[in-house]
């Protein structure tokens, strides 16, 4: 692992050699050479001082395709990511029809089929039990038509507070849910907010909706993340449940996360860009920002900001996804700052932001 200067022979989008940088020219000359190729076939590219990558795998993305094509499209948005280095994207279920149903997963994957710049897998959604029923189906399933569905999708996503597209769970649900996924052997990701602490900070701080963008961060406060965290771990302990915490924001989740790692427990986090480089400063006072600013969970303090940081610098934190979530900009300007929608770019900004 690391950093090291080379020269590489790239054959259909594929590293097939890595040469000591300055011997290329030499070893082309050479007849008995495995990469003595035709200078006529070759084209050289000057990349000295730059970075090569794989195209990367970006784990949480929402490309709005059903439902929301004022927003974005499966295609629009696979073409923001190639142009920002990332190959595999895997898509959220808060579309319209929600991704709930073997229907409407084998939908998406139609639709998918249709896209060539970026390899599009789905998370299935839970709410209600009746989706349980169909997520067993699909994973227990036997024909061809099924196995192929399975292969496209990469686990269950679920909500414990309401976001974008209303797909908070029944709360006596959340039990049977990590119990099927253990089952089942179903990678779990959790959007971590409680309700009902989101719920009383909007009655506080808000209780008519009125009011600047910024308030959007008293609304679904720190403690919010931390008690539903809380309450994933002790599933996790109880069912063994593999679980991923979606954007991780706080200091206070942050911890939690780091203490079941110590007890061995299978739980793994990610964090968003938007959470290490911004804060609640952005909203007026440096970037003015407003409700371009206003995604779930919500902008931190600074001092959230810096314990993300150190928990990728202790790798605490597993991986950093964009939760990419556009929305048309003027659905973002208009109407009171607080109805604005939530979600902001960052599948392009992901890594040259990085």
């Amino acid at each position: 692992m690391g950093e090291e200067q080379v020269d590489v022979l790239i054959e259909e989008g594929i590293i097939r050699q890595k040469i000591a940088k300055g011997e290329w020219r030499m070893a082309n000359e050479k007849s008995n050479s495995q990469i003595a190729i035709r200078k006529s076939q070759i084209e050289l590219i000057d990349a000295s001082s730059l970075l090569l990558f794989p195209r990367l795998i970006d784990c949480h993305v929402h490309f709005r395709e059903p439902g929301y094509p004022q927003k974005a499209t499966m295609k629009s948005e696979a073409a923001a990511a190639r142009v920002g280095g990332i190959g595999t994207v895997c898509d959220m279920p808060n579309t319209d029809p929600s991704t709930v149903t073997i229907a409407a997963l084998a939908d998406k994957v139609r639709r998918a089929n249709e896209v060539t710049a970026c390899d599009i897998r789905f998370f299935f959604g839970v709410t209600k039990s009746e989706h349980l029923l169909a997520l067993r189906e699909l994973w227990t399933g036997t024909s061809a038509e099924m196995k192929r569905l399975k292969s496209r999708c990469c686990g269950v996503k679920i909500y414990f507070d309401h976001s974008t597209g209303d797909q908070g769970v029944e709360l006596d649900l959340f039990d049977e849910i990590f119990h099927i996924c253990r089952e089942l052997s179903i990678p779990l990701v959790g959007h971590c907010e409680d309700a009902t602490l989101n719920a009383k900070a909007k009655a506080k701080h808000s209780p008519d909706g009125k009011g600047p963008a910024g308030l959007h961060s008293l609304i679904r406060p720190p403690q919010s993340e931390a008690r539903a965290i809380e309450h994933a771990l002790t599933l996790v302990r109880k069912h063994g449940t593999a679980f991923h915490v979606a954007h991780l924001s706080t200091k206070e989740g942050l911890e939690l996360v780091r203490q079941a790692k110590r007890e061995g427990l299978p739980v793994t986090c990610e964090v968003a860009p938007h959470h290490l480089f911004l804060s609640t400063y952005d909203y007026d006072n440096h970037s003015f920002l407003g409700t371009l600013a206003k995604m779930n969970p919500p902008l931190r303090t600074m001092d959230h900001s810096k314990a993300v940081w150190e928990g990728i610098a202790d790798r605490t934190i597993d991986c950093i996804a964009s939760d990419h979530a556009p929305h048309a900009l003027e659905e973002k300007n208009e109407g009171r700052p607080l109805d604005a929608p939530s979600g902001v770019p960052g599948v392009e900004t992901l890594l040259p932001l990085l």
